[in-house]
């Protein structure tokens, strides 16, 4: 019998939000004098926007305020800066001035691609804010495939949140995410909902959050734009309850500025602390990246075709989640998390799968170029996964020499031979898997089938029934119809034999009456005879 799936737990109920206690100024607002290319960029942003299906806006209700103003923390704050390790971001990111502006890459294919970054500090109790806004949105190239089937929805977009460590770089991948993003919706895990209104560029964006036991607010995460807030504070999942949480954004098309205190940019209705400023026993972090001796591996797999080396990636990846895989297959993972899906075509395999986007810099394999030109510049652990490359060993040399750094240390792992009893394992409970997985599907349809079967007798007995019941009425309606006739037949004959002997007693009244009067005529005129002659 199949197992039965277990419903997932009720996401916990919303707290109740602030109301927001500032009001926009009521003077009116002088416009800027813009550069014209600048104006020509933003018309033909505002006209892709246009475009665009309007992203469904959800209505704010006014709550009261119950976040309080932060009191002195005389604790020792924690030591260092803010900032985004090379392997908590993705290969098109590009950050600055030491991490407080990200950009991403815009060339290649790769400015279809969601850029995603982690940062070093996270937080485990307490209340903290930090601070993001668009400095410019980026005119991206027309791709041709914006607003089609398997496109991305919108070009310029901007998620903003907490994750834990480790998981998924790219926001809205995993269940252990929790963000807002530019439509005004938020997401916790992998479900949306509409919140908040949107926010656009030069707006300055807070995301709170609250892990503070004592206050009412307590689990919640909540959007402030411009120092107003912009939504009800949002229930974090049981799930991220009471585990550290990161500051995570995503974005594509723009380039942000993001800001960790000591003082915000826009002040909010309350004093807040921005993490910047958070002791060391309310913050976590994130221990810097190192290397095996100082260096970090570029492993290649060298395996045939088709046996099993894809399977032997996947468990090893598993066990060795900090090496970053390098492949086509890779790339197409990372543009479904972009909202792109190829469409069915012939062609591709395991190692070089189709690019059929019609989109220029994916399907001319532009990407690969960008990617592995990036890989050798950010200094990680890498697993380069090209089968067919792999073997031969001119192709080798030349996948090594992108890696030429003296921070990488080359390793070829041959995956042929006997496999070890763990993959073995691994693969035999991937296989079993499969078959119960067929087992439960074959079971699940025999049981609809069944079912389908049993409810077609079902409703062909009720039919039969039905169809029974009502030639039962019909007939019994006839047999009432004639039978109703016959009393109707027989009453007129009735009603017919009635009038004839009325009319025949009438007649036979008159003819007696008649008889009568003729015989009274016959009387007087005997009578009058009989005086006559007399007379």
């Amino acid at each position: 019998m199949a197992p039965k799936a277990k419903a997932p737990k009720a996401a916990a109920k919303t707290a109740e939000a602030p109301k927001a206690a500032a009001k926009m100024a009521e003077a009116p607002k002088v416009e800027e004098k813009k550069p014209e290319k600048r104006k020509a960029e933003e018309e033909k942003t505002e006209e892709a926007a246009a475009a665009e299906p309007p992203a469904k806006e959800a209505k704010v209700e006014p709550v009261t305020e119950k976040e309080t103003d932060a009191v002195s923390d005389s604790r020792k704050a924690f030591t260092g800066e803010i900032s985004f390790h090379v392997t908590d971001t993705t290969l098109n990111v590009i950050p600055t001035m030491g991490g407080k502006v990200l950009a991403s890459l815009t060339d290649g294919g790769c400015q279809y691609l969601i850029a995603g970054a982690r940062a070093n500090v996270g937080m485990k109790a307490g209340r903290y804010m930090f601070e993001t806004r668009i400095l410019e949105v980026l005119p991206l190239p027309d791709a041709g495939g914006f607003g089609r089937k398997g496109a991305p929805a919108s070009k310029a977009m901007v998620r903003v949140g907490f994750s834990t460590a480790g998981s998924p770089l790219v926001l809205g991948d995993s269940e252990e995410h929790v963000f807002f993003d530019t439509d005004g919706g938020c997401c916790m895990g992998k479900t949306r909902n509409p919140v908040c209104r949107k926010f656009f560029r030069d707006q300055t964006v807070g995301v709170l959050l609250n892990l503070d036991a004592k206050s009412e607010n307590n689990n919640t995460i909540s959007l402030f734009i411009d120092g107003v807030r912009a939504c009800q504070p949002q229930a974090l999942p049981e799930g991220l309850q009471g585990k550290t949480l990161f500051p995570h954004l995503a974005f594509r098309g723009v380039k942000v500025l993001m800001n960790w205190g000591p003082e915000p940019m826009k002040a909010l209705p309350f004093k807040c602390r921005m993490l910047g400023t958070a002791p060391d026993a309310d913050a976590v972090k994130a221990k810097a990246p190192e290397g095996k001796d100082g260096k970090y591996e570029v492993v290649l797999p060298v395996g045939f075709p088709d046996e099993g080396t894809f399977e032997w990636l996947d468990s090893f990846l598993e066990k060795s989640p900090e090496y970053v895989e390098l492949s086509d297959r890779q790339i197409i993972k990372w543009a479904a998390s972009s909202g792109m899906f190829a469409s069915k075509g012939w062609g591709g395999s395991n190692d070089k799968p189709a690019f059929n986007y019609s989109m220029p810099g994916m399907d001319d394999n532009s990407i690969r170029r960008i990617i592995n030109s990036m890989a050798g510049l950010m200094p990680r652990n890498y697993v380069v996964m090209e089968v067919r490359q792999n073997l031969c060993e001119a192709d080798r040399k030349e996948i090594l020499k992108r890696f030429s750094a003296p921070c990488f240390k080359k390793v070829a792992h041959v995956v042929m031979g006997e496999p070890k009893a763990d993959y073995k394992k691994v693969q035999h409970e991937k296989i079993l898997k499969e078959k119960q997985a067929k087992s439960d599907a074959a079971w699940r349809a025999a049981k609809a089938d069944k079912k389908r079967k049993k409810d077609t007798e079902k409703k062909a007995k009720q039919f039969a029934e039905l169809r029974k019941k009502m030639e039962e009425e019909k007939k019994k309606k006839a047999e009432e119809a004639k039978k109703k006739n016959e009393e109707a037949a027989a009453k007129k004959v009735a009603e017919a034999e009635k009038k004839k002997a009325e009319a025949a007693e009438k007649k036979k009244e008159g003819e007696e009456k008649k008889e009568g009067e003729e015989k009274k005529e016959e009387e007087k005129k005997d009578e009058e005879n009989k005086e006559d002659e007399k007379k």
